[in-house]
């Protein structure tokens, strides 16, 4: 998903408390913590002090919506990672661009990396299931069975690295923070949910939420809302969560801020006394003694970095350079492993996205005319290396793909809606990616299909070879990008781009510095953008509204289309209320099929692995788990081969 300061702008960054686990989106995943902890058994009992006489109260170590919980409440450590890894050592990682700011939760500036791994949650999540939580900064919570509240009871251990206690206090102050100060679409979104947050005593919080809202995503999202300081933010008023600083607030997270380097280098020290290093929760995590961000202004110079030994550990996203730049001497010697490992999310649904603001862009069969100039499969075999895979679900490869036309669980659903659901949706197969031949960027025949339905469409082509409407305008494309992508996808846009103008259309491409680009996402200022932001889902919850629902549109971060659709509103709506796993994954294969019918995407393949190089010191469990590579979470150094990477000189 995203987070309440932005999504990653560090494509390298895929951090353990990050949207790389964005698979069960809600409101929670903006937070950028990404989510799906595990809970155990529950105790279910009746008090009548607590709530009204008979109604029953759910008092447990964690919290799934379904009550499924993988983790008994005496579980000893994760059962993905290794208990006994050893701390220490370094790993540093590379990031192209800027930063001006260490504060990730506001719009203004652009926030250096990982800067969350300084903060606790009150829950957390683990990567090998969706939708459980465990607690963390809380080592208990309870909620009647309507969930009309939660109240979590905080370890009295917990310390800020001041040394303060964590407190209920500095619990509901963060949340006022983020609902005073945040980011607008969060903001709105979670004070429309909560109703009060109260501090019971020093270490008891409630939040009471508001009975005319679903009672998903309420207790996940309050849960997952970092906690600052009170005492830092009041010391000066100054302080804000909606201005950009390099003042880092205080937190009570495994790593603290050591130094930076503006534009240049980020250094975050393991806590030597985290409270909560030994938890079950976080056994086997967080081993590294530091992490290094290493700043470098395009892919080219950190490719470069990389071969030099300035960083040591590097999650490739290029698939030329993965293909063509690997086979540098420390590759050949060993010193340096090319690792591809299975990842078991399914792939963000990325590609080129409309600006749905733009009126020229309203029309569907406008869209789906200059889709057709996108040639993926040239694209794969003659930028990529046909590594890519060609991708039309936004869940694709998982069991709520949506397939051909809708049949029972999912038909049921959708005929349940009412005349929001378009009859075409019901009775036509869902919408694939349309192919091209791979011999040629200009496939004739799709080029000749787009031409033939923008004529159509109103757009014909005039003395010049440009198309214009009855008012004269020309049909504007312009597709901004930053100068720190990778080069493949610089050419994959501009490449584009030149079968637009084929066909007549007024279609330019803009390269950008990141700052200016990250202003322009912001301000929606393009027609068409190449955009990662929208995520992939397996469960439903609040965050789906944020991303793909109408309320947020206009200024949502998340929804760079601006996609404001009754269709897609009322099926987020209906999966609100689903009771069960099997009603729930029908709902969420009919979002599927309708996102699809919306077409505001046109996507441009994934990647089914991560493509991991790093210098030979780093180890990870055998069994990863399904949902997060976690690479900062719980792999470690063997100090050994470290000090033999230096000895070879291989290392500085």
């Amino acid at each position: 998903g995203g987070d309440p300061g932005r999504a990653m702008e560090v494509q390298q960054m895929n951090t353990p408390r990050s949207a790389a686990r964005a698979k069960a989106i809600d409101l929670r995943d903006t937070l950028r913590k990404g989510l799906a902890a595990a809970l155990g058994a529950v105790l279910v009992f009746a008090t009548a002090a607590a709530v009204k006489a008979g109604e029953n109260v759910i008092r447990s170590h964690g919290y799934s919506y379904f009550g499924n919980l993988d983790y008994p409440a005496d579980f000893a450590h994760l059962s993905y990672v290794n208990p006994d890894a050893p701390k220490g050592g370094e790993i540093a990682v590379g990031a192209s661009g800027t930063f001006d700011s260490l504060n990730p939760y506001s719009r203004k500036g652009r926030a250096g990396a990982l800067t969350t791994l300084q903060y606790d949650t009150l829950i957390e999540s683990t990567s090998d299931t969706v939708g459980q939580y465990y607690g963390l900064l809380a080592e208990s919570l309870e909620y009647d069975e309507g969930r009309n509240w939660v109240i979590f009871r905080m370890r009295p251990e917990a310390r800020f690295w001041d040394g303060t206690q964590v407190t209920a206090h500095d619990v509901v102050y963060s949340h006022k923070l983020f609902i005073t100060q945040g980011l607008p679409s969060y903001a709105q979104a979670v004070s429309h949910m909560v109703a009060d947050a109260e501090a019971l005593d020093d270490l008891t919080v409630k939040f009471t939420f508001n009975p005319d809202v679903s009672r998903r995503s309420l207790i996940e999202t309050v849960g997952n809302t970092p906690v600052f300081s009170k005492a830092w933010f009041e010391a000066d008023e100054s302080r804000r969560l909606d201005e950009p600083r390099l003042e880092v607030a205080v937190g009570s997270g495994p790593y603290k801020l050591d130094s930076y380097d503006i534009n240049r280098r980020i250094v975050y020290r393991l806590r030597d006394d985290y409270w909560a290093k030994d938890l079950p929760i976080n056994r086997g995590r967080y081993n590294y003694g530091s992490i290094r961000v290493e700043y470098f202004a395009d892919q080219t110079a950190s490719m470069e970095g990389f071969k030099a030994g300035e960083y040591t550990f590097k999650l490739e996203g290029d698939p030329k350079q993965w293909a063509s730049s690997y086979d540098f001497p420390k590759v050949k010697s060993g010193a340096v492993v090319k690792d591809a490992i299975p990842n078991g999310n399914a792939p963000n649904p990325t590609g080129f996205v409309f600006n749905l603001g733009k009126p020229h862009l309203a029309d569907k069969e406008v869209r789906k005319a200059l889709a057709l100039a996108f040639n993926f499969e040239w694209t794969n075999e003659s930028l990529l290396f046909g590594l890519s895979r060609q991708r039309s679900s936004f869940v694709e490869g998982t069991h709520l793909e949506a397939k051909d036309v809708p049949v029972g669980a999912e038909l049921a659903f959708l005929q349940s809606l009412g005349d929001v659901v378009p009859a075409d949706l019901l009775t036509e197969p869902v919408g694939l990616s349309h192919t091209s031949k791979p011999e040629r960027l200009n496939d004739r025949r799709n080029l000749r299909k787009a031409a033939g339905m923008l004529d159509e469409a109103g757009w014909e082509v005039g003395g010049d070879a440009l198309r214009r409407n009855a008012a004269g305008r020309t049909l504007k494309v312009n597709i901004p990008y930053p100068t720190n992508i990778p080069s493949s996808t610089a050419t994959m846009i501009e490449t584009y781009v030149q079968n637009l103008q084929a066909i007549g259309v007024d279609a330019s491409t803009e390269k950008v510095d990141p700052s200016q680009f990250t202003l322009r996402r912001r301000e929606r200022d393009y027609d068409m953008i190449h955009s990662s932001i929208y995520s992939s889902f397996l469960s439903t919850g609040g965050g789906l509204s944020q991303m793909y629902g109408s309320k947020e549109a206009e200024f949502s971060l998340f929804n760079p289309a601006g996609l404001a659709s009754p269709l897609v509103d009322a099926i987020i709506e209906a999966s609100f209320g689903t009771t069960n796993q099997e009603q729930q994954d029908a709902a969420l294969m009919a979002l599927d099929r309708a996102l699809r019918f919306e077409f505001f995407v046109v996507p441009d393949g994934y990647i089914a692995e991560y493509w991991t190089a790093y210098y030979d010191m780093y180890e990870y469990p055998e069994n990863l788990p399904p949902y997060a590579l976690g690479y900062l979470d719980f792999w470690w150094v063997n100090e050994d081969k470290a000090a033999a990477l230096k000895a070879s000189g291989a290392l500085r």
